[in-house]
């Protein structure tokens, strides 16, 4: 059966992949560089420059404690050259990582057109259609927003600004805030509400205190009209610095409008085997809206294809772990499924828990935090706020075990490699006192 996918994003690029390995005939087309916004504009370019940052930070770290004497030079211009040869090399590895496979992948704007799809003035049949064709950033309509920057102007920056204004309160505000601070912005956040929603009030204020302790925040505060070089709020503070959205994405549909059903928000409607109304129509990642991240995206490409290979398999949102990239990883989870009552549930929370990368962090006590609730009676872990060097691999292994319904007691079969999981020990064995 012919297969096109369209958009080489995180979904589009493994449901090529999966397409190819369960020996299906496969078109993949791309309308600018393979593997989409996650390496060529989003999350790979964040992970690359707080790298950097997290290296500044360990060099102040260790000059303060007097064992290290070393002076930073920075070339935000070499940063970008190298960033950009580093995405040329993995553009060059997804595309023969699906070469390999027999995929067919077109360069192209691609429109759908009945059962063909037209790219490069020509039709290409399908027999089933995945469309992943990601999301860009939401700009809102103020006066003067054609003045601010997204996350697609980071690698167009000639150095780093001197003063930053972050218009919008999410993790994508935050991780672009420690950055620019890192490397010697001064940084103003606005949000029109209250910042970092997705954790936990407790959680927050350590990350402001001890992680974004440079940055100016401000919350509630609304944004009236921006300038090239200012932003002017709408209770009348006028803040220099060159304005930039973090204020969330949109999905790009317009291929399909007219074709599948959308929801409100104009991302495509899909079930949980990811088919759209239409037979045959599959939709996945950014464009279905819900969760915009990558493992996410992975995980609804991989199940498109097998469901268009004719593999029955359905998507499941339970208990995904998700992750602030800053100096310090903030990561967590939450089981949203849970119903638990005040009386079946216990919250603990404590200092940093060692780990990875915490042994220096303990002279100066900015070893993380921390927080826990379980199910008391069924002994499952049912959220964490984590902060800690190794957080990311912390959360994501306890996510699985929350995902599978073990009882923690079944951790003793466990043995670890000292000391990549002592964070995963200390928290489990502390929710059984």
């Amino acid at each position: 059966m012919k297969n096109i996918v369209i958009g080489s994003g995180p979904a589009g690029r493994l449901g090529s992949v999966e397409l190819g390995k369960l020996g299906e005939e496969v078109t993949l087309i791309e309308k600018n560089h393979i593997a989409g916004t996650c390496l060529n504009e989003g999350c790979m370019v964040i992970c690359a420059l707080t790298d950097i940052t997290k290296f500044i930070d360990e060099n102040n770290r260790f000059n303060s404690y007097g064992f290290l004497k070393s002076q930073i030079d920075l070339s935000y211009e070499k940063i970008v050259e190298k960033i950009v040869e580093t995405q040329e090399k993995l553009r060059y590895l997804n595309q023969l990582e699906n070469e390999s496979l027999g995929n067919n992948i077109i360069y192209g704007e691609a429109s759908i057109e009945g059962d063909c799809v037209k790219v490069n003035n020509e039709s290409f049949e399908w027999d089933n259609l995945l469309i992943s064709t990601g999301a860009r950033p939401f700009i809102p309509d103020i006066p003067g927003k054609e003045y601010g920057l997204t996350n697609k102007d980071i690698l167009k920056l000639d150095d780093v600004p001197e003063k930053l204004n972050i218009i919008g309160g999410g993790v994508i505000a935050c991780e672009i805030a420690n950055i620019y601070s890192t490397l010697g912005s001064e940084v103003n956040i606005i949000a029109r509400s209250e910042i970092l929603k997705e954790i936990s009030v407790a959680t927050k204020e350590y990350v402001l205190k001890n992680i974004l302790k440079g940055i100016n925040v401000l919350e509630n505060t609304g944004v009236k009209e921006v300038f090239k070089d200012k932003v002017l709020t709408t209770d009348g503070m006028e803040l220099e610095g060159i304005p930039f959205f973090a204020t969330g994405r949109t999905p790009n549909s317009e291929i399909a409008e007219g074709i599948v059903e959308l929801n409100d928000d104009k991302s495509i409607k899909v079930d949980e085997m990811m088919r759209t109304n239409v037979d045959h129509i599959y939709a996945a990642g950014d464009v279905t809206g819900g969760y915009q991240l990558t493992p996410v995206a992975r995980m609804e490409g991989i199940t498109a294809a097998r469901n268009m290979a004719g593999y029955s398999n359905k998507v499941s949102y339970d208990c995904i772990p998700q992750t602030l990239s800053l100096n310090m990883e903030v990561s967590f989870v939450e089981n949203k499924k849970s119903n638990l009552s005040d009386d079946d549930k216990k919250v603990i929370s404590f200092p940093g828990t060692g780990g990875p990368g915490a042994f220096w962090n303990i002279l100066t006590g900015d070893n993380g935090y921390t927080e826990i609730e379980f199910d008391k009676n069924k002994n499952r872990i049912n959220r964490i706020n984590h902060i800690s060097p190794s957080s990311v691999s912390d959360v994501a292994y306890l996510s699985y075990l929350m995902r599978m319904g073990y009882d923690l007691d079944d951790y003793d079969e466990f043995i670890e490699i000292h000391p990549s999981t002592d964070t995963n020990y200390k928290i489990i064995k502390t929710m059984w006192l």
